[in-house]
């Protein structure tokens, strides 16, 4: 079974490289998360189980690492860099290391989790 180290790991640069920005900025901002590959990529939740109360993930692409919320289309973002997906996820798409924004990601997760949380 594949674990979140081993998945950041495995990805070609510049992914491994987001990936390793970006899971700090995570769990930072989600100190009390689980974390746990569900479906086959690494999802940060609420409760003591994967896929419990769910409020973001990583999956990566060819090209790109998606940062998605499952709240997402409920969190303000005067950026305008989330895009509205299926039911209330909104994601981002990353495909440099600049485009990791930690205060904004930051941010977002903080607004993302109450809504989680009571889901």
């Amino acid at each position: 079974m594949t674990t979140i180290d081993g998945y950041l790991a495995g990805l070609d640069e510049p992914l491994r490289e987001i990936g390793a920005k970006l899971r700090p900025v995570i769990e930072a901002a989600l100190p009390a998360a689980t974390a746990a590959m569900w479906h086959g990529h690494p999802v940060w939740g609420l409760g003591d189980r994967p896929g419990q109360q769910p409020v973001c993930l990583v999956k990566a692409y060819p090209s790109y690492l998606t940062f998605g919320l499952w709240h997402g289309q409920e969190v303000d973002d005067p950026s305008g860099r989330l895009v509205p997906g299926a039911r209330s996820m909104a994601s981002v798409k990353l495909r440099t290391l600049d485009e990791v924004d930690p205060a904004l990601f930051t941010d977002w997760l903080r607004r993302a989790r109450p809504r989680a949380a009571t889901a």
